[in-house]
Formats: structure tokens, sequence, C-alpha cells
């Protein structure tokens, strides 16, 4: 089944202590599509300026991401963010933030990505989210990410797009922030009482929780040896999941508990690399291997 995705497309300058791009490609919408495209057909909106090389995207297309709804602004320029990240990477700054084309973003939808039976609403504002959901036709499934300046300034707008999924990706901070509640699964539970069914509750390099009305599964982070660039981390982790999902057709608990593992995996070779090298290059087989090594390290 196919995936509607709505989120930023950017040019991203980032420094680690691995070394450091300028000009690479980011977003959340780029992240997300090269991560579930591996298991099911996508459909992306956004918008670049007329700065945006559309050719470096190819490879997207080659494996059925559906640019129509892409909007170019010839004369306008595209998303920029610019970030440097210590030691710890968990740990980062913010360096530059120009909006550009993305300040005036209005996702419009085709029929379609409005046909598509799972949506995946990036971190973008909670307004246009709730617009975007206004556009689709009886979805199957909607996932949607956040992030803590809408939970900070948008709370109200936030808290009624939530009434409206099914599964709210979010990390540990985030979810504090939002709830007021210190203890991470405290948090995620009262979470479930704002409308989703699930919540997946990112902790980074300490893998994630899956928590429902039916329990709680915890899923460690695969382990990496070396990482060299966090960012887009979440966001191909939750096209692992949406991906997986929409690849079985399925959403039950079972098939959540596998997805979430299967996000883990994905995001775990996002990480490997800088920009987007690593998902461009991987197969849907790279993954099945690492998840068979994963199974390995955390049966017992």
């Amino acid at each position: 089944m196919s995936i509607v995705v709505v989120g930023s497309i950017a040019f991203d300058d980032v420094q680690t202590d691995k070394g450091s791009v300028k000009d690479a490609l980011g977003g959340s919408a780029l992240y997300f599509s090269a991560a579930a495209s591996l298991f099911a057909p996508v459909h992306l909106v956004g918008v670049v300026g007329g700065d945006f090389p559309m050719e470096e995207i190819a490879f997207l297309n080659a494996r059925g991401v559906n640019t129509d709804c892409l909007d170019v602004v010839e004369n306008g320029k595209t998303f920029r963010w610019s970030g440097v990240y210590e030691t710890d990477m968990n740990k980062r700054r913010t360096a530059v933030l120009a909006l550009n084309v993305f300040e005036r973003f209005d996702p419009m939808l085709d029929d379609r990505c409005r046909s598509a039976r799972y949506v995946f609403l990036a971190n973008i504002d909670p307004e246009l989210q709730e617009r975007v959901l206004d556009q689709v036709v009886s979805p199957e499934f909607v996932a949607l990410d956040t992030m803590e300046c809408y939970i900070l300034q948008k709370r109200e707008a936030l808290r009624g797009v939530l009434r409206r999924i099914d599964l709210l990706f979010i990390n540990d901070s985030e979810a504090q922030i939002l709830t007021g509640l210190s203890n991470v699964v405290a948090a995620a539970e009262s979470l479930l009482d704002l409308g989703p069914r699930y919540v997946v509750v990112k902790k980074g390099e300490h893998g994630s929780l899956l928590i429902s009305r039916g329990g709680i599964f915890v899923v460690p982070a695969y382990p990496l040896r070396k990482v060299i660039d966090p960012t887009g981390a979440g966001d191909s982790y939750a096209g692992g999941v949406v991906g997986y999902l929409a690849e079985t057709g399925a959403h039950d608990e079972g098939t959540l508990r596998k997805a979430v593992v299967c996000g883990g995996i994905v995001a775990s070779f996002a990480v490997e690399g800088f920009s987007l090298d690593r998902l461009r290059d991987i197969s849907r087989n790279d993954v099945e291997r690492r998840m068979e090594h994963f199974r390995a390290v955390t049966g017992f």
C-alpha cells in the first residue's frame, strides 16, 4: 500500500567529530522517503526553491517515490539548516536556520496523494498537519512526528491533530514537556489519552519504547561501532516503521512491534554516513540481513 509523506526538504551543512558536509540533501521528507521507499511506494509532498538539484533525488524516483506534489518555487531558495554536533552526538547546536520557501509552505495533495492508505505527517506546523488530514480521503493509518518548538508554541493546535492520528513519534524530552511528567513511561501512557492508539518514544542510542493500551515494548538500538552523522535518524526510523506497516498492510500491535524493530535497523544505516549517503545505497536485502543479526544479538 502507498504512503504519503508531508515534510521539509532542505540543504544541510553538518559538522561532527567525524567530518563535515556542506549543501547536503536533508529534511524530514527526504529522509523518510529514502527509508520508507525500501518497503512501499511513497508520495512525497514538499517545497523547494529553484536552486534545488532535482537530479540528486532521481534515486528516489527509481525506488517508486512519486514527486508530482513537490512544489518548485523557481525564484525562491530552498530551506537551509546548519548544525554542529558535539563529541556526544546527543548534543547539537543550530548555527543557521533559514526557512526560505518553506516559510510559506501550503501543502496541496493531488488525487494519488489524497487516496494513499498510510500517511506520515513529519515535524511541521500542526496547523499544516491538520490541513493535510483534511485533504486525505479515509486513510487507514496516520502517523505523526512533532518537535519541541510546536509543543511550546502551538500546543492547542498540536493537541487537536493528535486526536486524529494512530501513531505518535516523539522523543523522551518532548514527551516530558508535552505532558509535564518526568517519568518517560508515565508520560507516554498519558499521551494515549490525547488520541493516538500507539506512542513511540525515541531514545536515540538507547533505542525506543512502543506504548499502547496493550502494554510496553522495549527495543534497544542496533549496536554500531561508528556513528558518522545522526541527522535524520528519527525520520529514517519513522520511514522504516511506516514503510514496514504499508508493506504488510497491517497495523495490529504484533505488526507494530516488528515495525519498530525494523525502524531502528533502517535508522542504524542512516547514521553511518552523512546526509542520504547510506540510505541511497542500501537495499531491502541489506535491511533483512541486519535484522537477522539483531535477532541474534538480542535473543536469549
